[in-house]
């Protein structure tokens, strides 16, 4: 083990006062050149590193950060998340972060925007948040940063300055995984990217998947691209719609974790013939995935993206480390030969 060096030692090593050390540490009050060599060549030759834990507690600051989901009990996709939230509440219990959560329905930009409005006169020091409805998302940014409040946004990016970074995967390369997995497993045909429940137009994440499955087709000849968006109570009726008058489908991209309400209907109607690739370990996608209904699915990892965000931001305001800019997590294939060892992690 190393010496743990005080600041009486570096004074007495440096031949100046205790004090002297102390303003040349924290950057405050006047020191002469020749004492700040002394001081800063003793720091360089024992590798001095501040106990910034020991600085934050003397500060007694307590820092408040809001995460902000969509409500996991309209779905299920967001649950994992909380396990993330919850990992960082228990690492860093001893320090005085109060991390506070609130949720917004995944159907409702005025829910969104509520939710927002209650955090921002809370006047917390950062809120992680996901960008779920673009134009809202876009002018609670905006107001984020009038109000200095840091904000790091994770699952879905939207252009903007005012947010300090982005957790999530590469959207568009996600995109083109899903097209590449399909084109792997059929030959030829009409594949079909569909879109469940989402407003498209307000839904970023939803454009950037489809905008790359068909740049990917885009370079091969011998397969159609064709676009269906779902919609409840008409979901059942307007699927069947769609592939009674596709009936060269052999294939289907489906851009979030409702892919299951797809594999429900094929398997229900006995379509046996379409290749079916969607998102996310959701329990009924995992059963479907067991039983061949849904062939591939893209892993999108939201306990750590949660987790990532959120730890970052508290490191930021505990320890003084910068938040990355980007962190794109690895884009995880899952089939049935290896989707237990991800239920586990």
């Amino acid at each position: 083990m190393s010496k743990k060096y005080t600041i009486r030692d570096i004074a007495e090593l440096a031949g100046v006062s205790k004090g002297t050390v102390d303003r040349v540490l924290h950057n405050r009050g006047r020191v002469s050149e020749t004492a700040l060599k002394r001081v800063t060549n003793i720091l360089d030759e024992i590798d001095y590193h501040p106990n910034l834990i020991a600085r934050n507690l003397k500060n007694n600051k307590a820092y408040t950060i809001y995460v902000l989901l969509p409500n996991p009990e309209q779905d299920p996709y967001w649950e994992p998340c909380l396990e993330g939230v919850n990992s960082v509440v228990d690492e860093f219990n001893a320090f005085g972060v109060n991390i506070k959560q609130l949720f917004f329905s995944p159907k409702s930009t005025k829910s969104f925007l509520q939710a927002n409005n209650e955090i921002q006169k809370a006047t917390p020091d950062a809120v992680l948040l996901v960008p779920l409805f673009f134009k809202e998302a876009s002018v609670v940014m905006k107001q984020y940063e009038r109000l200095g409040i840091v904000v790091s946004i994770f699952n879905n990016t939207i252009e903007t300055v005012t947010t300090k970074n982005f957790i999530g995967q590469n959207l568009y390369q996600s995109g083109r995984v899903g097209a590449k997995l399909l084109q792997t497993i059929t030959s030829k045909g009409d594949l079909a990217v569909i879109h469940i429940d989402e407003k498209y137009k307000n839904a970023v994440f939803m454009q950037e998947k489809e905008r790359g499955f068909e740049s990917f087709f885009k370079e091969i000849s011998n397969y159609k691209v064709l676009k269906c968006k779902l919609k409840h109570p008409d979901f059942d009726s307007l699927l069947n719609r769609f592939l009674k008058s596709h009936p060269n489908l052999t294939g289907i991209f489906v851009t979030t974790s409702k892919v299951y309400q797809v594999a429900d209907f094929l398997k229900k109607n006995n379509y046996t013939n379409i290749a079916l690739v969607g998102y996310d370990l959701l329990d009924e996608n995992v059963n479907h995935l067991k039983t061949g209904t849904i062939d591939f699915l893209i892993h999108q990892n939201p306990k750590q993206q949660a987790y990532l965000g959120l730890k970052f931001l508290v490191e930021h305001f505990l320890f003084e480390k910068n938040i990355p800019n980007q962190l794109l997590l690895p884009i995880d294939i899952i089939n049935s030969e290896n989707v237990t060892q991800f239920l586990r992690s």
